[in-house]
């Protein structure tokens, strides 16, 4: 009986196989481009089905899996949230690349308290390396796009300014944080289709046409960093003076550490809403635990060089978010990337960062069950869309596949049609 059953579960996924493989070959959604697959079981560790899965792909936010496991192998349970020292009368801190500082969108950073209570005269201290402000292969004209945010060593309100217009008004009736009300100027309209606020490309002033909105509107547009604008929000935050510190910052042992926020709280902003801004703080604050510099590349060495040299493909890994063009990944080894992951965090702690199908985050819209069934990271570039995560299939097995689609020319929403064709075969014949 147990044998005629195994023949029978045996023949039902070759079916399904061959169904899968006539999607790959003969649907429209997946002719007019390059489609990838790979479908992994970690218990049998065993390939149940491939397709071009030793291929590159583009892969967009699903970079962020490669950040969110260097976060679990490097940074621990809790986000450090500067590092300082004292002296005399004076403390002295410096960034660590820490997302928290007055993020509306994270729990409060004990940074903010710490500063306060302080009965220190405080000083800034900016790091001796600085990295580039956008990452490489990032689109230059994003900068003012809310998900280009600038990389820094001390971020704060996530390193977004708010722009809020109400409707029927002309005007912005917010800006936030207040200090920028005077960098924003009204210009006549020329374009009464353009609602956006434009920012200047190297300074914080920002124009915005003025004519009456028909809709309530909210736009965030990032900061352009500098020492004396840290200083002075902080400043402005904690109502004392914040200096910039003017000596050889070489010769400073900053030898304590205050940590901010629990780590599970920005990987589940991270992986949930596919916030770019924290991906890239995550692998700056990975890069300082290593090598104490905050630069992106040292933190993407390390990772490839100490936990990702099993990987059968090298990937060519260049930033935290997926923004960058340059990123190449392949389905299998995307699939043996989130076993990796699996083993750093149990994979019931883990449903509850990634995204949900039908469910929360990216996924809310998409993959709708009356019993969730994908537990995923989306990615998307134009003309490139993946999706990787976990399967639960209606037999009960917890799957890990890869799905990734690059140069294709058909609409997003026509291509994840096609995709849940795949995937809901997989789910229901698994």
């Amino acid at each position: 009986m147990l044998a005629s059953l195994i023949i029978t579960s045996c023949s039902a996924i070759k079916r399904t196989n061959k169904k899968i493989e006539s999607d790959f070959f003969e649907s429209a959604e997946f002719k007019k481009g390059f489609a990838g697959f790979a479908l992994y079981d970690p218990v049998s560790d065993e390939m149940l089905y491939t397709h071009n899965a030793d291929k590159y792909f583009t892969p967009a936010s699903n970079t962020k899996l490669f950040t969110l496991y260097t976060g679990l192998k490097i940074l621990g349970d809790s986000i450090p949230g500067i590092k300082y020292t004292i002296k005399g009368d004076s403390l002295i801190f410096k960034g660590t690349g820490d997302p928290s500082f007055l993020n509306p969108d994270l729990p409060e950073s004990k940074v903010l308290s710490f500063f306060k209570q302080s009965e220190k005269e405080l000083f800034y201290a900016p790091p001796v390396y600085k990295e580039k402000r956008l990452g490489p292969g990032w689109a230059w004209d994003d900068y003012d796009s809310y998900y280009s945010a600038e990389k820094i060593d001390f971020p704060i309100y996530g390193n977004l300014i708010e722009v809020k217009f109400d409707k029927g008004s002309s005007k912005p009736s917010a800006v936030k944080p207040q200090r920028f009300k005077d960098s924003i100027s009204a210009v006549k309209p020329t374009d009464p289709a353009n609602k956006y606020t434009q920012r200047d490309i190297s300074s914080n002033k920002m124009e915005f046409q003025e004519f009456e909105r028909t809709e309530d509107f909210t736009q965030y547009i990032p900061f352009h960093f500098s020492n004396e604008l840290i200083t002075e929000i902080i400043s402005d935050t904690i109502q004392d003076t914040v200096k910039i510190y003017s000596g050889d910052i070489k010769k400073l042992d900053f030898d304590n550490t205050l940590y901010s926020v629990p780590a599970d709280s920005i990987y589940k902003r991270m992986m949930q809403v596919s916030d770019n801004f924290i991906a890239e703080q995550i692998l700056l604050m990975a890069a300082d635990k290593v090598s104490d510099s905050l630069k992106t590349s040292i933190a993407i060495d390390h990772m490839k060089e100490n936990h990702l040299k099993d990987l059968l493909d090298e990937p060519m890994w260049y930033d935290g978010s997926g923004l960058s063009r340059y990123n190449l990944f392949t389905p299998r080894s995307m699939v043996k990337l989130i076993e990796k992951i699996e083993n750093e965090i149990p994979v019931e702690k883990l449903f509850k960062i990634l995204a949900v199908g039908g469910e929360s985050g990216t996924l809310k819209n998409y993959y709708k069950a009356e019993t969730p069934y994908i537990y995923a990271k989306t990615g998307t570039l134009r003309n490139n869309h993946s999706l990787s995560g976990f399967l639960v299939t209606k037999s009960g097995r917890i799957l890990i596949f890869s799905f990734m689609n690059s140069n294709y020319t058909v609409p997003t929403s026509e291509l994840k049609q096609g995709m849940t064709r795949i995937l809901e075969r997989i789910r229901d014949n698994y």
